[in-house]
């Protein structure tokens, strides 16, 4: 009943600014506003140069089998530590739900 509301107040303010007239006016010139606009104005008073960063085509350094195994170990752990967050957070969520008397599925 509640959605059934929704909509209507929705298809009813939805009506009632459409009815409210047209913005068109002969008078005025439509120009198509991009998002350049206002990074070309910004950007008037600039006159330096890129330059090329010589670091970003430097070699990558390899690493090394002991540093893999500790990335690896970190990556769980905080993997580990996101999925606890994450049934924290589904816990509370439930909680707050259940206080609030929403129906679960």
């Amino acid at each position: 009943m509640k959605k059934l509301t929704s909509l209507a107040v929705l298809g009813g303010v939805s009506l009632a600014l459409a009815a409210c007239g047209s913005t068109e006016d002969a008078s005025t010139e439509s120009t198509a506003d991009t998002v350049e606009m206002p990074a070309d104005e910004a950007l008037e008073a600039v006159t330096d140069e890129p330059v090329e960063d010589s670091a970003a085509s430097a070699p990558v350094e390899e690493t090394s089998d002991a540093t893999a195994a500790v990335t690896q170990e970190t990556a769980e752990r905080a993997a580990n530590r996101a999925a606890d967050v994450a049934a924290e957070a589904a816990a509370a969520a439930e909680a707050a739900e259940a206080a609030a008397g929403v129906p679960t599925d």
